[in-house]
């Protein structure tokens, strides 16, 4: 591959991990900034939404802007704010550097879908990329509203998402307060539920293409149980240790059908639709962390977090259910419709077909 395409990956690799890295690191920072856990934890919520908000926002405003130069303003924003939050001196402060920092995050992932070398990288590196000739047409875009389609997916994929995630952020004290293991453990295991996300990503990726469904419900019934399993099993160090393992790759095994399932009910939208699944996803990192928050607020403990994850993720099967049932309705009817509706069916939909079982 091309160079650019490494640069471009170690970019996004830098801002993913200043989205996630709070993970590991909240019973730390809780004491530094002398708040709750669950206080804390809303900083992973604050990064997201940025990306919620920013996503589409920045995909639109800078529609007509060069590639390039866009890539470049909106990764040194990232930077600064990634610098402000190491120096706030107050957790009103970290907050708002986090938000200011997912909203540059958001852009590139808008744009181009860190560190000082990526920023280098991709000021020398990265060609220039040039303005479709057609101009996009954001009016037309928006249209793509309309389709429950599309809200079905938003809403599958915010709660898939928003599943594991309730439970990951929470994943240090968990380690440390239920199962009882030494503090050092935390890096290796978060380690791990990074391998098994990679695992799970490269699998993923290969099989959605021909059973896109397929892969969404065995996903997300996958985290489901390895959820409930995390719950009942918080005790035991093992366990724990495994599972985690096993969520990473649930969750990354099922993100690439999800973000297939985006582009193809947004065919006709195509810099909206990776801003709409950007903004999807932080959906469910917003909510997630919160919701991990409020249980463990309401006196339930650190394993209740993977309880209520364990609720939206069997929300998000049931919603994937349903839209297997919209899409196949709706070809029954271009089928009875005859050959020229199945024509303009076909035209509407564009890569549809790839969501076949």
């Amino acid at each position: 591959m091309p160079l650019a395409v490494y640069i471009l990956g170690l970019s996004v690799f830098a801002l993913g991990t200043s989205e996630f890295m709070l993970s590991g690191l909240l019973p730390p920072i809780a004491d530094d900034m002398d708040v709750s856990i669950p206080q804390a934890g809303l900083l992973i919520s604050a990064f997201a939404i940025g990306m919620v908000v920013g996503a589409p926002l920045l995909a639109a405003g800078t529609l007509r802007m060069p590639r390039r130069t866009t890539l470049i303003a909106l990764i040194s924003v990232f930077g600064l704010g990634q610098v402000a939050g190491a120096l706030a001196p107050t957790y009103e402060v970290l907050f708002v550097s986090r938000v200011v920092s997912a909203f540059a995050c958001a852009g590139f992932w808008a744009v181009g879908a860190a560190s000082a070398i990526a920023l280098v990288g991709v000021a020398t590196l990265i060609p220039r990329i040039p303005l479709p000739e057609r101009k996009p047409e954001l009016r037309r875009e928006l249209l793509i509203y309309r389709d429950r389609q599309v809200w079905l997916a938003i809403a599958i994929t915010a709660l898939a998402a928003g599943g594991v995630f309730c439970a990951f952020s929470y994943l240090a004290p968990l380690l440390t307060d239920v199962a009882g293991l030494d503090e050092g453990w935390v890096p290796t295991v978060l380690a791990l539920f990074g391998v098994g996300a990679l695992i799970g990503t490269v699998i993923g990726g290969r099989v959605a293409d021909a059973h896109l469904f397929g892969v969404l419900l065995s996903g997300v019934v996958a985290s489901t149980v390895f959820l409930a399993a995390l719950a009942l099993l918080a005790s035991s160090a093992v366990a724990v240790v495994v599972l985690s393992l096993l969520l990473g790759f649930s969750a990354f095994f099922t993100a690439p059908a999800l973000n297939a399932r985006m582009f193809n009910v947004a065919a006709a939208a195509p810099i909206l639709a990776g801003a709409t699944a950007t903004s999807a996803f932080n959906l469910g990192n917003t909510g997630g962390p919160w919701l991990g928050g409020t249980v463990i607020d309401a006196g339930l403990g650190f394993a209740s977090t993977a309880w209520a994850g364990a609720a939206m993720t069997v929300v998000a099967a049931g919603l994937v259910t349903l839209a297997m049932r919209h899409q196949r309705a709706g070809r029954t009817r271009v089928i009875a419709k005859g050959p020229e509706s199945q024509e303009i069916q076909g035209a509407q939909t564009a890569t549809a077909e790839s969501s076949r079982l």
